[in-house]
């Protein structure tokens, strides 16, 4: 049984009794770091040059640090109002000023995307590993203290504990330091604001040695606000969630990119005309891998490392409902159609004919059934048969009476147990914690928080997750690709690591596993802006992630390339289809110097229009209809929050590109916005310039109304 305790301090002694002064202490990626508990023993081992502190974690929250006094202005009241109390860790700090002691150690796997990037420590002590590897390798490594926040309550038999956002490699690593018989210490730090998530999540009141729980450590948990998304990704979601079957699997990686393809899979479903429309615009020629588009009916099942919230609003607009069994006969049975997910007389025949169902029941095969809703739950067995209710059945599956008798008590009922969602961790916004806290029943016996080692592969159970995944896409993101098919996605080539590995390999090798399976990487075809734009398809790269022999289907904006066992030459073809035409014509050379295309060869027409411009022409109809937004799934800013961050991030991104800035900074001095109206002076107080004291925050001040007045914030003056 675990000890409570209400002090972290006293937690790190007791630590310190059990294992010494080398402290190798795991924690779980995102939401699930017991922030409190973490900065008490970074402060033990800061004042104590005697302990040893090793921490092995990853993607470690922060809140965002304004660039400027101007973006300071805007973004401190948004910073209180979004992350309240929210405690910071502690290592950061130092870590990036360089002032961690020798006797500290951070190792992370996965970086927030481009958080580290010149940050020495962290790019020095960064393990690349696939998600599915990290218990082995943090056992591996000494691990000797796992600490996690959990949300808890309080059941009949007393205190009950979900691993709620983190799951995804808690048990693994639990399990492995138990069978080793390693001394460790497993501890929780409870939070009445962590949803509590049952099924896998939900774990023995023994699986913590410790228990922390004090309500002056319940800060603001950490939520990630919604963030913008652009049109580039926009239109890549579309050409993405058209590969998607009606009645197939889903993973859909972190970023805009996520939400914009959780968007469009919505519009297909709820507006498939606009939706079909937005695709032929996109597109010059529609993929042979299309989908027919039309609203779901089977809907999707998801299997996803990480559970998004656009996932959430997929469940709630009943695209994301096919629901899937652990058990493999009643599985097999719903894939081939011989059965639904009624009780009925087809489902009787099939169970016995399959052996599910056998002819004398004991109790194993009573409780199964039980458990999977198909015979009554006040079914027992006795002593002369089978008791139902008041009535006495015998205990022969066969026997006309009994199974009328038990049909006829399922009436109308279906199988129970079944999951529409297996997700290893959660990280959202704060309305998305809420939805999944306020889970009824239904709710927590359709979604399963677990392990990784679940989500991300087949090794566990091959045949049952073959049978749950049928027509499954993986869709995640790339950097960069290169013209035969290999993918950068975690790090460049001198070695700075930009996020990590993830569970992308993971993904990309299952889908060449799964029978009907695809690997969707979509990359944006460019970087930068102005003269600093680059393509994102390019003829070589020095490190890669997805190595060319596993390439399957590249989304960029401008459409989809399928790579799948095909030739150099004709890979390259089909990416120089879906490159900015901006590039196409040096990477076409670079492939002939390299004599990996015909010298003759050029590019078709419908191709050589992949503009900008061109996504504009298509999608800004939708934007104006209201289709699309920056925010499919909402914001907690403000309107005026959100024009003036666009504004000053417009403004910062010219100021870049010279022959661009001067003839807006030449335009904004000529325009003139009346500044005693109330609108003007109160967006400009925002900032702290209705006031400028310098030249340039004059200049910002004009360039700020101008882009204003074009977003339809003022009005023309």
């Amino acid at each position: 049984m675990s000890d409570y305790l209400d002090s972290v301090d006293e937690c790190v002694d007791r630590v310190v009794a059990i294992v010494g002064h080398d402290i190798r202490l795991g924690a779980p990626l995102g939401l699930g770091k017991p922030v409190q508990l973490i900065n008490a023993f970074y402060r033990r081992a800061k004042a104590d040059p005697d302990i040893s502190l090793h921490i092995f974690t990853a993607l470690s929250l922060e809140v965002p640090t304004p660039g400027s006094p101007i973006e300071a202005a805007l973004a401190d009241p948004i910073m209180e109002r979004l992350f309240g109390d929210y405690e910071d860790l502690l290592y950061l700090k130092d870590l990036r000023n360089g002032s961690m002691p020798d006797n500290i150690q951070l190792s992370e796997f996965y970086f927030k995307a481009g958080s580290m990037k010149g940050v020495g420590p962290a790019q020095r002590n960064y393990i690349s590993t696939n998600y599915t590897h990290v218990a082995r390798d943090l056992v591996n490594h000494g691990v000797n203290v796992l600490a996690q926040l959990v949300a808890a309550r309080e059941g009949e038999s007393g205190t009950e504990i979900s691993l709620s956002s983190n799951p995804d490699t808690g048990l693994d690593i639990y399990r492995a330091l138990r069978e080793s018989g390693a001394q460790a210490v497993v501890i929780g730090q409870v939070h009445p604001d962590m949803p509590f998530m049952e099924n896998d999540a939900l774990v023995d009141a023994d699986f913590f040695d410790l228990l922390v729980r004090n309500p002056g450590y319940d800060k603001t948990l950490f939520a990630v606000p919604n963030t913008a998304v652009p049109m580039a990704d926009y239109a890549t979601a579309v050409h993405a969630s058209a590969l998607v079957p009606d009645g197939g699997t889903l993973q859909v990686g972190v970023g805009s990119l996520g939400d914009a393809i959780c968007h469009a899979l919505l519009l297909r479903h709820t507006e498939p005309a606009a939706y079909r429309d937005m695709l032929s615009g996109l597109s010059a020629a529609p993929s042979p891998l299309n989908e027919d588009c039309e609203p779901f009916q089977r809907g999707l099942y998801v299997s996803s490392e990480m559970f998004v919230h656009g996932m959430m609003h997929l469940v709630e607009q009943g695209v994301v409902k096919r629901r899937v069994y652990d058990n493999l006969v009643l599985q097999e049975g719903l894939n081939s159609g011989a059965i639904s997910e009624r009780v009925d007389a087809a489902l009787y025949d099939y169970g016995r004919r399959r052996g599910l169902i056998p002819a004398r029941l004991d109790d194993a095969s009573l409780a199964t059934l039980r458990y999977w809703g198909v015979v009554p739950a006040e079914l027992t067995l006795a002593e002369d048969g089978l008791a139902l209710g008041a009535a006495t059945l015998a205990n022969d599956l066969d026997d006309p009476a009994t199974r009328a008798a038990l049909l006829a008590a399922q009436d109308g009922s279906e199988l129970r147990h079944g999951c529409i969602l297996h997700g290893g961790f959660f990280l959202g916004p704060r309305d998305f914690y809420r939805k999944l806290a306020s889970l009824g029943p239904r709710g927590q016996e359709r979604i399963c928080m677990t392990s990784v080692l679940r989500t991300n592969q087949l090794l566990q159970d091959p045949a049952l997750y073959r049978a749950q995944r049928g027509g499954a896409r993986f869709i995640n993101t790339g950097m960069m690709v290169t013209l035969t098919g290999a993918v950068a996605s975690d790090a460049l080539e001198d070695g700075t690591v930009i996020s990590g590995v993830g569970g992308q390999y993971n993904f990309v090798a299952m889908a060449h596993d799964l029978p009907g399976a695809r690997s969707i990487l979509c990359i944006r075809s460019t970087r930068g802006q102005g003269r600093q734009v680059r393509s994102n398809i390019v003829p070589h790269y020095g490190h890669i992630t997805v190595p060319k022999h596993l390439r399957d289907v590249i989304v960029t904006e401008y459409g989809v390339a399928d790579l799948r066992g095909q030739c150099d030459s004709e890979i390259i073809k089909r990416l120089l289809n879906v490159t900015d035409s901006r590039f196409q014509a040096e990477l076409l050379e670079a492939a002939r110097a390299a004599g990996k295309i015909e010298a003759d060869y050029r590019i078709p027409e419908m191709a050589l229009e992949n503009t900008p411009k061109k996504l504009g022409r298509a999608l800004k109809p939708h934007y104006r209809a209201g289709l699309l937004m920056d925010y499919p799934f909402g914001s907690e800013l403000t309107g005026d929050e959100i024009a003036l961050g666009a504004s000053l991030r417009k403004i910062r991104a010219l100021s870049e590109e010279p022959a661009q800035f001067i003839p807006r900074v030449v335009r904004a001095l000529a325009h003139r916005q009346d500044e005693s109206d109330v609108a003007v002076q109160q967006l400009l107080e925002r900032v702290n310039l209705r006031h400028p004291d310098t030249p340039r925050e004059f200049l910002v001040q004009q360039l700020l109304l101008l882009e204003l007045e074009e977003r339809g914030v003022l009005r023309a003056s």
